[in-house]
Order: C-alpha cells, then structure tokens, then sequence
C-alpha cells in the first residue's frame, strides 16, 4: 500500500485549494510499494521525481537524475510510447488475455481498437494520506507516455473530507520547476463533483468543473462507493466519463467558461437543535468562504489562460489522490491506458 503525502510547498497551495472551491460544502461522513519509476510533474502543488525511487525518497540527487532525464525525454516524447519496463512482465502487456476487456470496453467511448494499443494494464492500487493538503500518486509503468489516449479505472473511495479525492494526471512535461499538464479529479463533494485542471508553466491556466449526477445518475459519492472514471484525450479535446456515461467535454484550446456556483449547504428546519444548527452555520461559512476563493482562482485561471495557453501535446500519466484534510484512501482497480493512433 502506498501510504502517506507529502506536504504540499505554501507557494503552491492555491492550486490545490481550487478543488475544494469549485464544490459545495464539506460532507462528514496500496499499491505500489519499494522502488518504482516515479513521476516528475504531477501537478503544480507535486513535487516531481524521474528516477527509480521510493515514494518516500527526496534526496537531491535524485531530482537533478530526474530533471535531466525528463529533459531527454521532452526531446523525443512520442517515440517513448513503449511499455519497455525492465521490472515488468513485458510479454504480460501484449497478450490478447489481457487486452481482451480493454478492447472489448473501448467502443463504450467511440474509440476503434483497431486504431491503437495498449498501454499498460495495472494490478489494483491503493494510496493512502493523511493530514492536511497531501497528495500521492501510482503508476508502474511510467515509462509509458501519452499524446492521444483513453485512460480509465474502477475509483472506489474513503475520504475524510469531501474535498479531498481520486483521478489522473496526464501529458505531464516533466518539468519540476515549471510543470505543464492536465488533471482530472473526481470529489465526494455536491453528491460528486469532477474538477478538470490544466497547470502551464507551473501556474493554475484553466479549469471546469462537472457534476456527474446531471449526467450519470448511477454516480455514487457515498463512501466506500466505487465509479468507473475514463478520459479520452484527442487533440486539445477531452471527454469525461463516469460510469461509461459521458458526463462533458472539454476543450484546452478554450478559456473557461463562466463559473458554476456550487450548491450551498441546505438549512435545518426551524425545530433543529442548537448542535444542528452549529453544524450548518459552520458549513455555510466554509461554503461562504469557498465561493470567495473560486472566484478569485477563477480570474487567475482566466487571466493565465490569456498569456500561458494551455495546450500539451503529450506526456506522462498516473493515478493519483490529493486530500484537503484527514484520512484519504483511493482505491484503483481494473486501471489501464489505450494509446490512440491515427
């Protein structure tokens, strides 16, 4: 089991923070493991690493080792499209056995399996953090990049605070100081909320936010809830599903869109005991002070959006947990990766 965070630095904070502001309010209520090929650039708020080292390691060396080979990498992007992993089983990855169920789900998404491969196809993983704004992330074949592709995988979560959740990151550049990539995030929050993110040299540069439930009525948000999560990225444009339901689109080429006010906490009747109406007015202020932030990352978004396009043509992939607070526990099983090609 992958366990624990690491604390995210202040300067990126904000970044984070946009997931809980673009919901309503907060809902009370393994994997890989030793050495592994690690991810450089997950998001603006994750520290980045390239090399063949435990999540725990973050030695100097090993981050100038992973800035250099993520910069030879970048030279040649698309031609490291391979599952050339020297611990695995790579004769496991081109069996028909195991691509069988990928090729057999890819039509559910208007993606022809004779126009591509597989990826990779993951063992189950689950990642565990604790405390305040952590992250952590998963992938066993990191050497595996991504232009056009179709990523999904059973997400089934315990999470502290509503806030807090499961998703991907992809076509991530490998740049630790100035990242560029996307991110989709999938929160118990607004009975489920789906956060799309795009992070440009290093700053917060678009976003959108989806609630499933509109779409997908089989959207569970409960925990120990499981939904399927899958993108399809072609181009610039990508689709969001939960449940094989496309729940909406979205387009990197394209500023966002005017912000979605999440819904506000619903009142107590007026015969509610003094300890429920505590709880709601400690709700309704968190709720008060999310939709200040949102529209303040909101503008920081659009205005970066205007002089820093957000447009990324391919990159690295991986599973991943962000928590806002306490306990969160993102489980990902039946997880692989489709490589569109044309």
């Amino acid at each position: 089991m992958i366990k624990n965070g690491r604390t995210i630095p202040i300067f990126l904070a904000s970044f984070v923070l946009i997931m809980a502001l673009l919901a309503c309010s907060v809902v009370s209520t393994g994997g890989g493991g030793g050495a592994e090929a690690t991810l450089t650039a997950m998001s603006v708020s994750l520290p980045q690493t390239l090399t063949a080292a435990n999540v725990e390691d973050d030695s100097g060396d090993d981050l100038a080792t992973a800035q250099a080979e993520a910069t030879l990498r970048s030279l040649d992007i698309q031609a490291s499209q391979t599952a050339d992993a020297s611990t695995r089983d790579e004769g496991q990855l081109a069996t028909a056995t195991v691509a069988a169920p990928v090729v057999a789900e890819l039509p559910l998404y208007g993606v022809d399996p004779e126009k591509g491969r597989l990826g990779w196809a993951h063992d189950p993983v689950s990642i565990t953090i604790e405390g305040y704004r952590q992250y952590n992330f998963a992938n066993d074949y990191m050497q595996v990049t991504a232009r056009d592709f179709v990523m999904a995988a059973d997400i089934t979560w315990d999470t502290q605070y509503g806030a807090s959740g499961c998703g991907f990151m992809f076509r991530s550049n490998g740049d630790k100081n100035k990242p560029d990539q996307y991110m989709v995030i999938a929160t118990r929050m607004g009975n489920g909320h789906v956060l799309f993110t795009a992070v440009a040299d290093g700053e917060l540069a678009n976003v959108r936010d989806f609630f499933p439930k509109t779409e997908d009525k089989s959207f569970q948000w409960q925990n120990g809830t499981t939904n399927r999560l899958t993108i399809v990225g072609r181009g610039t444009v990508f689709e969001i599903y939960t449940n094989g339901v496309r729940i909406g689109e979205v387009d990197a080429s394209q500023p966002p869109p005017p912000m979605v006010l999440p819904k506000a906490p619903t009142p107590p009747p007026g015969n509610a005991d003094l300890k429920i109406l505590q709880d709601y007015q400690g709700k309704m202020k968190e709720y008060q002070d999310m939709v200040q932030e949102m529209q303040s990352n909101y503008q920081v978004a659009l205005g970066n959006f205007e002089s820093k396009p957000a447009i990324f043509e391919d990159g690295f992939v991986a599973m991943v947990a962000l928590s806002e607070s306490g306990t969160s526990v993102c489980k990902f099983d039946k997880a692989w990766l489709w490589l569109i090609e044309q």
